[in-house]
């Protein structure tokens, strides 16, 4: 495929809608997980569960830690007691963030809005060029992250229309870094008890931090792939990782990020080191197929939307062809999509 003339409808599949995943299956690890040959797409049928036999002792698995905000809260303009929804995206200051605002002609630089019985409190600060705004919040008691884990609720995807009783089944068991506005969703399958078990076992797990952005949300609008301009988010890698990750390469061990933000973050890294060293930054790495990669010798992911970012990256390590045959058969298989769906290894 030529780089040149990749098109977004390149990447469109046909996935019908009883096929989108509404709720997380129990327990977690239940779900299913296609494993599908990186050189002759070859795919085989397994569950999550069964990813312990699918890793050899000395592989090492990055996980992305982010915790996700309750960022969605509801109030009322102070002056006129009409209905407002904020969703927080990400903070600019001690007390300012990025929102975003609906009904929008409501939240005019100035005005004043009330949350949760009065325990917190935002002035519109500032309007930005695409109609977010930058919010002043006061606190009347804790802070912030403690009244949100109150008032707030999850900034579920669009996609997904059910309500989720239990917060905790949008984060990660292992999510420690608060900061995402969306969950990176690829490690929603692991347990504790198994992440015990891959270590029993001799596999090594590491974690990075991507605070994800809702531009993963966000639609590729331009019809020619190149035309696309990725969102900027924030990462950090640790020592520990860095120092992992290269005794993993000497020893012949295998490299797999869970999830596209992992490898989002170790790719962005070695790009601007040429190895991936302890660092943090900011980053908008766009990956599509033609892609050079550094650091993966696999991927766990979900299956994703069509035409998006992220099915772009995955046909950039398993290859377009493969990519588009294993997702036409996960779609003849009914195998569960997005967020809250199925698995999928490539190694």
């Amino acid at each position: 495929m030529n780089i040149n003339d990749m098109k977004k409808s390149d990447f469109y599949y046909d996935l019908p809608k009883e096929l989108i995943a509404q709720h997380p299956v129990e327990p977690r690890n239940s779900s299913r997980m296609m494993k599908i040959d990186r050189q002759t797409g070859e795919c085989e049928h397994l569950h999550f569960y069964n990813l312990c036999d699918c890793l050899k002792e000395g592989d090492l698995l990055v996980l992305n830690d982010s915790r996700v905000l309750p960022a969605r809260i509801y109030g009322e303009r102070e002056d006129t007691g009409s209905f407002i929804e904020f969703l927080l995206l990400e903070q600019r200051g001690n007390d300012e963030w990025e929102i975003l605002c609906r009904p929008g002609k409501k939240a005019k630089k100035g005005t004043f809005f009330t949350f949760g019985g009065g325990r917190l409190r935002a002035e519109i600060t500032d309007v930005l060029e695409d109609g977010n705004r930058i919010a002043k919040f006061y606190v009347s008691e804790g802070n912030i992250y403690s009244v949100l884990d109150e008032i707030g609720q999850m900034p579920l995807p669009p996609y997904i229309t059910e309500k989720l009783d239990d917060k905790e089944r949008y984060q990660t068991v292992y999510s420690n870094e608060i900061g995402s506005a969306a969950a990176p969703t690829a490690g929603l399958h692991f347990t504790k008890e198994m992440l015990a078990d891959l270590e029993s076992r001799g596999i090594n797990i590491a974690y990075v931090t991507l605070h994800v952005g809702l531009g993963t949300f966000r639609p590729v609008k331009e019809e020619r792939v190149l035309d696309h301009k990725m969102h900027s988010e924030h990462y950090e890698i640790p020592e520990r990782t860095a120092r992992l990750i290269e005794q993993t390469k000497s020893k012949g061990g295998r490299v797999i990020a869970v999830g596209t933000t992992s490898c989002r973050t170790l790719e962005s890294a070695a790009a601007l080191y040429g190895k991936v060293i302890a660092c943090d930054g900011r980053t908008e790495i766009f990956i599509y197929p033609g892609f050079e990669f550094k650091v993966l010798d696999g991927l766990i992911t979900n299956f994703h939307l069509p035409e998006s970012t992220l099915i772009m990256l995955v046909s950039a390590f398993l290859g377009y062809e493969n990519t588009m045959n294993a997702y036409r058969l996960a779609v003849e298989e009914k195998y569960r999509f997005f967020s809250f769906g199925d698995s999928m290894m490539i190694v």
